[in-house]
């Protein structure tokens, strides 16, 4: 038995669970990784983050925190997914700029991977959240397959199949 005011930290999904916006049974306070404190830390520099450190899944995470009822929605939600560099955003409620760490981070992922052919990345990606490391590692690949182009290493181009049966159709509806 649990006395009311009782904090307990428990996993996500039992929080959703017990989180019902009629019954409240339950509220949930955000993670200092997610609070105004740190928000402030990433306007500054989002890239000197080590998010690996502060949570492998940062974004997955905090995007699933925008499912419980809590005023700094907005705020959460401008930290780590806005999607436009610079340009003007409407601000959440007394916030100036909005801090952009997504997308601040992923124009250096995306550059270190193509800059890095044939070295250790090990210390690049050991600050990285789990959906940075898939981007580098897609840029990687990316960088790898063109490498292997440029050295006449690559397969035989072919079309897909579906350019080759619209190809078809088409020479059909001109007969017919």
């Amino acid at each position: 038995s649990l006395l009311q005011g009782s904090k307990l930290e428990i996993p996500l999904w039992l929080a959703k669970g017990l989180h019902d916006s009629r019954r409240r049974i339950i509220s949930v306070e955000l993670p200092k990784i997610y609070k105004e404190a740190w928000r402030t830390v990433f306007s500054a520099d989002a890239n000197v983050v080590d998010l690996h450190k502060m949570g492998p899944y940062y974004y997955g995470f905090g995007s699933q925190l925008l499912n419980f009822d809590n005023p700094e929605n907005p705020e959460i939600a401008q930290t780590i997914l806005q999607a436009t560099e610079g340009g003007p955003v409407l601000p959440a409620s007394n916030s100036v700029c909005p801090p952009q760490t997504f997308i601040a981070r992923f124009r250096r992922i995306m550059d270190s991977s193509q800059n890095a052919y044939n070295e250790d990345t090990s210390a690049l990606v050991a600050r990285l959240d789990e959906l940075e490391r898939a981007l580098f590692q897609v840029g990687q690949k990316g960088l790898n397959d063109f490498q292997c182009w440029e050295k006449g290493q690559a397969s035989q181009i072919t079309a897909s199949s579906l350019v080759q049966n619209y190809g078809k159709r088409k020479f059909t509806e001109v007969d017919g």
